[in-house]
């Protein structure tokens, strides 16, 4: 029997990818708050006011029903309205906030949410699923990833933005791929090929690794290692596999920059990827 994947513990990284963001945001002159970031509605002050505000509502929902929440009833497309609702509000709401105010918002909750997740315990249900994999129940231990690949590839935007160093070592960055690549089978569940057929994906560069996806009776699975011959192997360059998965590039310039070897129609629907909500 093929291995599934470990488990993503992030939970412990919290305090020092905040105090980078809060480091980043402290640097800023008045002209960077108002740069284009890569989210085309969004400047740096918007992201950080996007930071603020999700941070907040997540400690405000598990204070009131930590066991509870509206995407465990709402379809996906119910689930997208609501949380693009509630993003254009908050980013509405915080980014009239002065540089200074959001920056001490933000560092006191970033400290509650930091103790909040390292309370969970990894292996109980998590308040909300991680739809964007599929799941329509998910353990703490993921949806506290998911959590943190939000706050590290809204942070790595906001530097780009400025042109700051980003913060792509393998401590951070590495965890936010695997996280990412755990909507591989949800992204391929309507590609239908032979039973046994078996993709590799691989994130070129210190911060990346390899993930295999094999195709099972009904669905497909992601493995830790090959379980039989390799027919499509793609290759992306780690600069660019966040962007691609955060909608922060288009599939024509991806493709431009991504490998393929083999069937080449099964390892770019990769391209398709979206590992993230809104």
């Amino acid at each position: 029997m093929p291995e599934p994947p470990q488990p993503i513990f992030t939970a412990h990284l919290f305090p020092n990818l905040e105090a980078k963001l809060i480091e980043i945001l402290r640097s800023l002159s008045a002209q960077d708050w108002d740069k284009q970031t890569l989210a085309p509605r969004w400047k740096v002050k918007d992201v950080a006011a996007h930071l603020l505000d999700t941070q907040v509502r997540k400690l405000a929902a598990a204070r009131q029903a930590p066991q509870s929440g509206h995407a465990n009833v709402l379809t996906p497309a119910a689930l997208l309205t609501l949380i693009n609702s509630l993003n254009a509000e908050g980013v509405r709401c915080y980014s009239q906030l002065s540089p200074n105010e959001l920056i001490s918002r933000m560092e006191a909750a970033s400290k509650e949410s930091a103790e909040y997740h390292r309370a969970l315990d990894p292996f109980a249900p998590a308040m909300f699923p991680v739809s964007w994999a599929g799941e329509e129940e998910s353990a703490n231990w993921f949806d506290t990833a998911r959590e943190f690949t939000e706050r590290w590839h809204h942070q790595q935007q906001i530097r780009l933005a400025v042109d700051q160093p980003g913060i792509m070592t393998r401590e951070f960055y590495h965890p936010v791929l695997d996280c990412f690549m755990r909507a591989l089978p949800h992204t391929y569940r309507n590609v239908h090929t032979l039973e046994g057929t078996l993709l590799r994906f691989n994130i070129s560069g210190e911060c990346g690794g390899s993930w295999y996806l094999l195709k099972k009776e009904n669905d497909w699975a992601l493995i830790v290692s090959p379980s039989g011959v390799v027919i499509s192997e793609t290759t992306i360059p780690q600069e660019i596999a966040w962007r691609i998965f955060t909608k922060g590039i288009t599939r024509e310039e991806a493709e431009t920059q991504v490998r393929v070897s083999g069937i080449a129609g099964l390892g770019l629907h990769v391209l398709k990827m979206i590992s993230i909500v809104g």
